[in-house]
């Protein structure tokens, strides 16, 4: 005899479509209906799951809900603290959207509208064997917001980065292969870049081009001469650009610079709260060689409670570091592809953390110059990823225990 109420939600910025059934299948209303995504309309929710748990005597109750990036935060978490639905025991599952596309496939005779994704979500929780989304534990979530920002940041400047130096080669064809300063992007680079033109070096005297230089480089270059005549060298050899376009390509130009500059002034504030949010935090990431505040942060935000994770496997799973398998009678396939699922976020921090770690570690070393003298082709970022995987158990064993690192590749407990 059915005993748990299933609500499948379809969930979007302004309005969700709702649907009920029992576990046994039954459909317990005719069609999916509609309510407004804000807290007036989650009352009215919860009113009309009352009203159907009464009206057909049922004693639990179970939410599935598509995750659709922050639309459903507000209503899980006002559903899950509803003190009208405690009774009830509630349970929620938030479905990856592709497990729910997977699912969908089954209906081939349902037409595609929302509407209809909420009956499959419910469906979908009657069937599937998963487990229980938990709610969000905001001292991981706080930092999350951080780390993800951060994300977002790197992959902007580094878009900027990419438009300079465009913009650049406009201005100044031979100044990227021939650059002298150890950043293209410190001051002393970009000084040159917006104050001069190919024209301007090639005809100013030495010794004024030799004090600009020194002027702008904070006592920090080591030879300003070789600097300077490195300059004059590559504006003789460098194109010009017509005069009509230049004006245009140096606003342009320094637009982007600026925008440069403010993205990373905004990454030094983020990477300092970053640190302090992470004191919060029993943590021993941090003793492995390589792996700072910011690195560290990024993986334990997206991990969250590592009890979580049965094994370092799960772990690996939910990172997306895992590869497909192809198989046909006794062939293998033995080259593979990434699996395209996971969280994106902790996959770039694994990642980052990997690059960071075969430097500083002699294991971590010898493993990716083994990965990488296996192959012809990309061969440094496949050694990087598998690089990443191989930090998984480490990573797993150092949260689940609170271990800190040794360089002879084990850990010890603390």
């Amino acid at each position: 005899m059915p005993n748990t109420l299933i609500v499948g939600i379809d969930i979007s910025s302004q309005s969700n479509s709702i649907f009920f059934i029992d576990d046994a299948g039954n459909h317990l209303i005719k069609k999916p209906f509609s309510l407004p995504n804000h807290q007036e309309g989650a009352n009215e929710l919860i009113k009309r799951v009352i009203d159907c748990l009464s009206q057909y005597n049922l004693s639990y109750v179970k939410f599935g809900m598509e995750a659709t990036s922050h639309y459903g935060w507000h209503l899980h978490l006002y559903l899950a603290s509803s003190s009208e639905l405690l009774p009830y025991k509630p349970t929620f599952y938030v479905l990856n959207p592709s497990i729910v596309k997977g699912f969908k496939k089954i209906y081939t005779f349902l037409p595609k509208t929302d509407n209809i994704d909420a009956v499959v979500i419910a469906e979908c929780v009657r069937f599937s064997k998963l487990n229980p989304t938990p709610l969000p534990d905001f001292k991981y979530a706080a930092l999350q917001r951080l780390t993800r920002m951060r994300y977002h940041l790197v992959h902007n400047l580094t878009r900027e980065k990419n438009r300079a130096l465009n913009l650049i080669y406009l201005k100044f064809s031979t100044y990227s292969q021939d650059c002298p300063f150890s950043d293209i992007f410190g001051k002393a680079s970009c000084a040159i870049i917006e104050n001069f033109t190919p024209d301007d070096i090639a005809s100013m005297p030495l010794e004024d081009l030799i004090k600009f230089v020194s002027d702008n480089g904070n006592n920090r270059l080591s030879d300003v001469n070789k600097i300077a005549e490195i300059l004059k060298t590559a504006a003789n050899r460098s194109y010009r650009l017509h005069p009509l376009l230049a004006e245009a390509n140096d606003l342009a130009l320094s637009m982007t610079l600026e925008n440069i500059r403010f993205m990373q002034e905004q990454l030094k504030k983020l990477d300092k709260e970053i640190s302090k949010l992470l004191k919060a935090f029993s943590q021993t990431l941090t003793t492995i060689p390589g792996i700072g505040d910011v690195l560290a942060a990024g993986i334990i935000a997206e991990i969250g409670d590592i009890k979580r994770f049965k094994n370092e496997a799960a772990l690996a799973k939910y990172s997306g570091l895992v590869w497909t398998q192809y198989q046909s009678g006794n062939f293998n396939a033995q080259e593979t592809s990434l699996a395209k699922c996971g969280n994106q976020y902790l996959r770039y921090y694994l990642v980052e953390a990997a690059n960071c770690v075969r430097v500083h570690t002699v294991r971590y070393k010898a493993f990716y110059n083994k990965k990488f003298s296996e192959v012809t082709k990309h061969q440094h970022k496949r050694a990087l990823v598998l690089t990443a995987r191989r930090l998984i158990p480490l990573i797993f064993a150092m949260l689940s225990k609170g271990q800190i690192y040794q360089e002879r590749g084990d850990v010890y407990n603390t």
